[in-house]
Parts: C-alpha cells; sequence; structure tokens
C-alpha cells in the first residue's frame, strides 16, 4: 500500500507543533541540576522532511535527525546523526501528542542495546517531556529509563 502525496503531506502536517525553537533539559542519573542544549526543529527541501538540530546538554553529543514519512507505510522514520559519528534509524510514531523513538534491530551499526523515546506534549504544545530508556537485545528485557529528557519551546 503506498501513500499518495495527499497523505504524505497530512503525515507532515502533524509534526508541525514541533516545529521551532527549544530550549531542552535532560535529566542523567548522578547529576544534580539538569543541564541545558538547544534545540531547532525545521522544515527542509521544501516541506519534505523535517530537519532536527540538537546542541545537547552535556554529556549527551549534539545532534542532527532527518524526520521523513515512509512512501510504503505512511509511518515515519528519523535518521539520526551525532557529533560521536553515531548513526542510527529509528522507527517514529506520533499520535494523540505522544512522541516516540524506537530502535530494535541493527541498521547501519550493530545493535548492542534496545533504544527508545517516548515524550508527551503538554502545555497547549509549548512542553514535551519525555524519556530515553535501553534495554538489553533478548525481546523479553524490561526497558530501564536511560535519562530524562523535557523540551520546552524558547519563549513560551
Amino acid at each position: 500500500m503506498a501513500v499518495d502525496t495527499t497523505e504524505r503531506r497530512e503525515a507532515l502536517a502533524r509534526l508541525d507543533v514541533l516545529v521551532g525553537e527549544w530550549v531542552v533539559e535532560a535529566e542523567f542519573p548522578g547529576l544534580e541540576a539538569p543541564p541545558q542544549g538547544r534545540c531547532v526543529f525545521e522544515w527542509g527541501l521544501d516541506g519534505a522532511f523535517l530537519v532536527q538540530r540538537m546542541e545537547a546538554p552535556n554529556p549527551a553529543p549534539d545532534s542532527m535527525a532527518i524526520i521523513a514519512v515512509d512512501p510504503e507505510t505512511g509511518g515515519y522514520t528519523q535518521h539520526y546523526y551525532d557529533s560521536r559519528g553515531v548513526v542510527r534509524l529509528y522507527a517514529m510514531t506520533f499520535t494523540d501528542g505522544v512522541w516516540q523513538l524506537l530502535r530494535e534491530r541493527p541498521d547501519f551499526s550493530p545493535l548492542a542495546f534496545r533504544q527508545r523515546f517516548v515524550g508527551e506534549v503538554g502545555e497547549g504544545g509549548d512542553v514535551i517531556r519525555g524519556a530515553w530508556e535501553r534495554a538489553e537485545v533478548d525481546a523479553a528485557a524490561p526497558w530501564e529509563r536511560d535519562f530524562v529528557m523535557t523540551y520546552r519551546r524558547s519563549g513560551a
């Protein structure tokens, strides 16, 4: 089932709530005050892709991601790149204000662990509260919190 142009545009339009500049706080275990970073989401290539650029709060790496609509399924894919040289491919959903990224199989690098982010959009679209989690490769292994991440729209 291929996705037509209208369905693709509608899927991309659902991501419009992310567009803009954000202050990002990351709560890492063992750190007292959450360090802050900066994130910008903007449309690229005439709105064909959503581009995310992150100046991450230390100790996280700076990163860039490109979000696309899969032409076959209509789902989202996030292509992730960071300052360590890490490249990953996440399956992504964005439904009813819940943003989820999931990596459960090898892609450009071996899968040393499964990884996911689940965030909820709140406060009129000005805050996204979520957490990164990780689990062993075994599908039965439980998810464990890696760190909490909060996006706050700049100027909100």
